[in-house]
């Protein structure tokens, strides 16, 4: 019996929630900074509580920052899900193309770690060379399955 990677099985759609996990955890540790660096944190206008946080005049200039780049790293990332969705799926229809399964199985691992390696850049980023290594990640993440189905298509029709 022949060994089939793990790649080669139909793992597209499980990337779904840990997409969503690379938007939803700069806002958890953004929320866990203020918690523990502040007293702004409340839940009754919790949209505020980055703004509120950076403006406390006792909050260290570092931290302050941290928390803004959190927050723009998760509203980056929540503006990214309907996106993603959409391409899943697009990998349903590819699945029922019979398309093969490693080529949508690493596209959606390669966006995956995009995803982390954009929000951890993010986080860190000090410079304006940073913040354009950040922009370059997201847009090479963003293209890259354009670039993928291509090339794809491109092996299946020669």
């Amino acid at each position: 019996m022949a060994e089939v990677s793990l790649l080669q099985q139909r793992l597209s759609l499980y990337s779904i929630p840990l997409v969503w996990l690379t938007a939803f955890l700069p806002g958890t540790f953004k929320t866990t900074l203020i918690m523990r660096h502040t007293q702004a944190f409340t839940n009754v206008t919790p949209r505020t509580n980055g703004s509120r946080a950076a403006a406390e005049k006792n909050l260290p200039p570092d931290i302050s920052a941290k928390i803004l780049r959190l927050e723009g790293a998760h509203m980056n990332g929540n503006e990214n899900l309907p996106i993603w969705f959409a391409a899943i799926v697009g990998h349903i229809v590819g699945n029922m193309a019979k398309l093969d399964n490693y080529t949508l199985n690493m596209l959606s691992l390669s966006y995956i770690c995009g995803r982390m390696l954009f929000n951890y850049i993010y986080y860190q980023q000090r410079t304006e060379l940073q913040g354009a290594l950040r922009s370059t990640v997201f847009f090479i993440c963003f293209g890259e399955g354009f670039i993928q189905v291509h090339m794809h298509l491109d092996r299946v029709t020669n």
